[in-house]
């Protein structure tokens, strides 16, 4: 590839193709890819998520730690056993693991029953280990209970048969909710309207959500004396962002930014000549500070070449035009979704994509 003659390092980091390819799988296809049309190539993959998928996995990588098991609820209230990872004083949660989209079938599918109760109890047990920091990803939710099941998990663990104000145990605990979304907790852009159609929600449910969020804020706001519903991040996973920064004075970060700090992704970029990212659709969208546009920025500012791949593209001219140096679709446009949603075609695509675009 032009630009690229003197080789330094090259950088993959590409986010899950959700339903298809983990970021690791991602970044060892495209590294394949790497070393067939550059042999003697330094790639460097980092695991990458922005608060979804893969978070727990991308974390684990940056930190080390030890990955702790608990019996938890799923959505519906099934027992499941899920993981978080705790490093010293500092856990971090990947709310997909616990209360997920992909954790039910599309018929099951229902937010006015799916309940954030696991994720309370993940919390819980993390604190019960001596947790001081709690980090939680936000992405992927299948709730939109504004947090309630959380908070009813943490009551029954901690407050001793009464309320929320009986609990001491986190008073000496800080969040950080690591996503993306900005969106309110209530209205025309606010947790319901915006994302419970993609968790089964019809129109009257969407309605009947929206309404039971602002009584929910409204009693919240009275009871504390102040009102956290229009915060950025209020909307995040059905109104959960709502109930860690109205409840538990919770920071929110960008998924992708809290995760470059932490690994110092920067200082990474002294020694590299090449950033390769993706996702699984790329769009005007991903210009909205997803994960690819935010690996790109870092890079523009270091005048690091950046290649974006993933397995639809539109809108590519804006793409080009916010800076990425290519922006590549990997399947053939014929491919039927259905085969092009196999892990072991979108591993291959991948491969021959950047051996193909990395030929000198």
């Amino acid at each position: 590839m032009k630009g690229v003659s003197v080789m330094k390092q090259i950088i993959v980091a590409i986010d899950s193709f959700k339903g298809c390819l983990s970021s690791q799988e991602a970044n060892e296809a495209a590294a394949e890819g790497i070393r067939v049309a550059m042999p003697d190539a330094e790639v460097v993959k980092i695991p990458v998520s922005d608060g979804g998928e893969g978070f727990l996995d991308a974390f684990h990588h940056a930190i080390g730690g030890e990955l702790v098991e608990t019996k938890v609820k799923d959505p519906l209230m099934r027992n499941i056993t899920a993981q978080y990872l705790l490093k010293d004083d500092t856990a971090v949660i990947e709310m997909a693991k616990v209360g997920g989209l992909m954790l039910l079938s599309p018929e099951e599918r229902n937010p006015m029953r799916a309940t954030s109760y696991g994720t309370g109890q993940v919390v819980a047990d993390a604190v019960g280990r001596g947790a001081k920091h709690i980090i939680v990803g936000l992405g992927g939710s299948a709730t939109s209970d504004c947090g309630t099941g959380m908070l009813k998990a943490i009551i029954n663990k901690f407050g001793n048969g009464g309320t929320w104000d009986n609990i001491g145990h986190l008073w000496d605990v800080s969040f950080t909710i690591a996503t993306d979304v900005t969106n309110p907790l209530c209205g025309e852009h606010g947790a319901a309207h915006v994302f419970a159609p993609q968790k089964g929600a019809s129109p009257q449910m969407v309605a009947e959500l929206d309404a039971r969020a602002k009584r929910f804020a409204e009693k919240s706001a009275l009871h504390f004396g102040f009102d956290r519903q229009n915060m950025p991040g209020a909307g995040a996973a059905g109104g959960l962002g709502y109930a860690f920064l109205q409840y538990l004075n919770a920071e929110r970060q960008s998924g992708i930014d809290l995760l470059l700090n932490t690994i110092g992704f920067n200082a990474m970029l002294n020694n590299c000549s090449l950033v390769i990212t993706g996702e699984g659709s790329a769009d005007r969208q991903t210009l909205m500070g997803k994960l690819p546009f935010g690996i790109l920025q870092r890079a523009k500012r270091k005048g690091i070449p950046t290649i974006l791949i993933a397995g639809q593209v539109s809108d590519k001219e804006q793409l080009l035009c916010e800076g990425f140096s290519r922006a590549e679709c990997i399947h053939p446009q014929a491919l039927p979704l259905e085969e092009a949603m196999k892990p072991e075609t979108a591993k291959t695509n991948i491969k021959q994509t950047l051996a193909l675009l990395l030929k000198k």
